[in-house]
């Protein structure tokens, strides 16, 4: 049978008054009495000389009611026992005790929405402990915010007990999950220079909307505003309102319980420039005017706080590159608000000498400690730096294997210029199972599969195997990488792939590709890194149409390529999947020759360049060239460069360069220089369903195959350019182009397309 948590008996307030009083009121006690014998009764798992070891009167102690009353806070405080009673027979003390039940099984009742196994992280109470009523409340409290958490104010949970045989109890919570919590509206109160919707396109909590059923953004979360708090902060800061602060965030709960209205006031304060920039220095042989290279701003720029500290790190790394371990540096900011100017001055002076102890990992289960230890800027016995240690913290979270990544540095207890680092992590589920239905204009329907392991045995590694086809390509890829192979900075990796290709509507012939690649990559420095590979393939030209060019007819044999090559890249976009700000350049070699068929030379580079403006405009600016080179032979036309479709849009694959007269085949070119402008921006669309817009303009030129007879070919090294409009989805299922291109400089004989779509992106 059930009983309800106040139903049980719990007899222990009663004990002590009830105890107190007699002993009082006992002749013995006036007398004085000492204790002959104290004989414990009722117990059933403690041993009685347990009992007394917790008690603070012995035998042969005198008795009165202070010493009574500081033995049962002792016994009660212990959590053992649910009632306790003293008495005396003569000169004994008769101590009879009733032991708290043990937890036999704990049961939950009613969660539908949250699994048992994540209620059952949250309580303490577990089989085989010791059963006790405020033990229970606390874990109710503990279930209770998990469903907050999760949305549910209006859950409810009730703890009963089923008595079982030998001092057993089952703990059932009944649970009553009630309605989701949402948040119906969210009103922001004071300012004046942002509006309200870009406001909330900033913040986590996000108002209830049908398309948000995937998400729990818009169920209230206590700690989810805090943190929008600090994103509202750190948005108006980065926008030149040093003075920026959050007045209030209320959330009040609707009488019916089933949804929340926050009201928001911020105080926007002005806008500030930058105006006096200083950078004062303590520290001998370290010149002040060679620093002012790391700063990211100048006079005149508005205030933003990001690149304040970017500096800041910038400035440490800097000295610290010169042999100053050890430095402070901190910034004195002067404000002028009636001018709404701001006067900066960066301190670097010596800081404490403190030495990195020990690393301590914990809470990874299946990550092996190297994989995590390898990733880290400091080592034990290094120097202790700020600046490395979020450098160490970013690239644990840039690994993807963990939930959560706390990295904390304390000064070790026993060594005063020593400090330990803790890591805590949260694991999380590192293999995928992806599959997908599509459509592109390249390569029409398909359909993609694909297997991926990015922690492979808990060691780092990378597998994955993707089956993709389509109607014009079917491709199978099996791909392993090891990020540090031989346990140095070394990223090695091995490919093998099957790809069949139709190319009919382009060039009138279908190509079979198979083979594999050998990689190596390695980083100079965080931004500058270099891969070289070794890539051998056999290519088979076949079902070539009667009526294709001589040129395709020419090419149908099949060829082995034996090949290495090498790029060179610099990073310094501040995303690579999403970059906003910064640029990148590239640069790579391939030789053919070393055995097979084929002989040749080619190289390739490209750059870009990301601005960003206001309410999320970026514009981005990107470049490339290549050319290639036959070694005694012609370039076989599988290597040749092609232009059209995504290298230069409002063209079609293939639809710009050299063309058989006759067929209209795209015969390629052994080079190409292409350059684009594109501006994104948001649509007005909510930011969670990843939609935005896009304008662009591409412009290329690409050149002739050698040994081309002119008249047999249509040519002109004449730029093309184009110009058009889209739109980018960040869909569940991957990323969704759509583009719409007209050319505005073409040739008469130049195959164009107007709409394009590509789905997913291709490993």
């Amino acid at each position: 049978m059930k009983k309800s948590l106040f139903q049980f008996a719990n007899n222990g307030l009663a004990g002590i008054v009830i105890a107190i009083a007699l002993l009082v009121s006992s002749p013995a006690v006036a007398q004085q009495k000492i204790i002959h014998k104290i004989i414990v009764e009722g117990t059933q798992r403690i041993e009685p000389e347990t009992v007394r070891s917790y008690m603070t009167v012995h035998e042969g102690d005198s008795i009165d009611s202070s010493s009574i009353n500081s033995s049962l806070k002792s016994l009660f405080s212990t959590g053992l026992f649910a009632d306790v009673t003293f008495g005396f027979e003569g000169d004994d003390l008769i101590v009879k005790v009733v032991e708290n039940p043990i937890i036999n099984q704990r049961i939950f009742e009613g969660n539908k929405r949250i699994k048992d196994e994540v209620l059952e992280d949250e309580v303490q109470l577990r089989p085989r402990s010791i059963y006790t009523r405020s033990k229970v409340q606390n874990d109710v409290q503990r279930l209770i915010e998990v469903y907050r958490r999760s949305g549910r104010f209006a859950v409810t949970i009730e703890p009963k007990v089923i008595q079982r045989p030998q001092n057993r109890v089952d703990l059932v919570f009944e649970i009553n999950e009630g309605a989701t919590t949402y948040v119906r509206s969210i009103s922001i109160v004071g300012n004046k220079d942002f509006s309200d919707a870009s406001l909330k396109e900033k913040m986590l909590t996000k108002e209830e909307r049908w398309y948000r059923m995937f998400t729990v953004n818009d169920t209230y979360d206590p700690d989810r505003l805090a943190y929008d708090k600090e994103l509202l902060r750190r948005f108006y800061t980065r926008k030149g309102y040093a003075d920026f602060r959050v007045a209030s965030a209320v959330a009040e709960l609707s009488s019916d319980r089933k949804s929340f209205f926050i009201t928001i006031t911020v105080d926007e304060g002005k806008r500030y420039r930058f105006n006096e920039l200083d950078i004062s220095v303590t520290l001998p042989e370290l010149d002040a005017a060679d620093l002012f290279k790391h700063m990211d701003f100048s006079k005149g720029d508005w205030y933003n706080a990001d690149k304040v500290e970017d500096t800041i790190q910038k400035l440490t790394d800097a000295a610290g590159s010169l042999g100053y371990a050890f430095v402070d540096v901190s910034t004195d900011i002067h404000h002028d608000r009636e001018q709404s100017l701001l006067d900066v001055t960066f301190k670097i002076n010596e800081g404490p000498r403190v030495f990195v102890d020990r690393i301590e990992i914990n809470g990874n289960v299946r990550t092996l400690d190297k994989v995590i230890r390898r990733e880290f800027r400091l080592s034990e016995g290094d120097a202790f730096n700020t600046a490395k240690l979020r450098r160490s913290r970013q690239r644990i979270r840039d690994l993807n294997f963990f939930e959560n990544v706390d990295v904390t540095a304390l000064p070790s207890p026993d060594v005063p210029d020593k400090t330990t680092i803790n890591v805590d992590v949260e694991e999380k589920s590192t293999g995928e199972l992806s599959f997908g239905l599509g459509w592109s204009t390249n390569d029409g329907a398909l359909v993609e599969a694909g297997i991926h392991e990015r922690n492979l045995l808990g060691k780092g590694q990378k597998l994955s195997f993707v089956a993709s086809v389509a109607q014009k390509r079917t491709e199978f890829d099996v791909s392993f990488t090891e990020p540090y192979f031989m346990d140095r900075n070394l990223a090695a990796g091995i490919d093998f792939f099957h790809i069949t290709q139709d190319f009919q509507s382009q060039s009138s012939y279908d190509k079979v590709t198979k083979g594999g690649s050998l990689r190596l990559g390695f980083d100079y420095t965080e931004e500058l890194s270099q891969g070289l590979r070794y890539t051998i393939r056999q290519d088979k030209i076949t079902n070539i149409q009667v009526e294709a060019s001589e040129y395709i007819h020419s090419q149908q044999k099949t060829s082995v390529l034996s090949m290495v090559g090498q790029s060179v890249f610099y990073d310094k976009r501040d995303s690579k999947i999403k970059p906003t700000e910064g640029y990148y350049a590239s640069f790579s070699t391939d030789v053919a020759g070393l055995g097979g068929d084929l002989s040749f030379l080619r190289n390739d580079v490209g750059t870009g360049k990301f601005i960003s403006f206001e309410d999320d405009w970026v514009l981005g600016l990107l470049a490339k060239a290549g050319f290639i080179v036959g070694i005694n032979d012609d370039v076989n036309i599988n290597y040749r460069y092609f232009l059209g479709g995504d290298s230069l849009r409002g063209f079609q694959p293939g639809g710009v360069g050299a063309m058989d007269k006759l067929s209209g085949d795209a015969l390629g070119g052994n080079w190409r220089s292409t350059a684009t402008a594109q501006l994104t921006f948001p649509l007005g669309l909510p930011s969670e369903l990843g939609v935005t817009g896009k304008i662009f303009s591409d412009a290329g030129v690409i050149g002739k195959p050698e040994n081309m007879i002119a008249k047999y070919v249509d040519y002109s090294a004449t730029p093309r350019v184009s110009a058009g409009g889209g739109i980018v989805w960040r869909s569940p299922m991957g990323p969704i182009n759509i583009d719409l291109a007209v050319p505005l400089v073409r040739e008469d004989y130049d195959k164009t397309e107007f709409f394009r779509l590509n789905f997913g992106a291709r490993f």
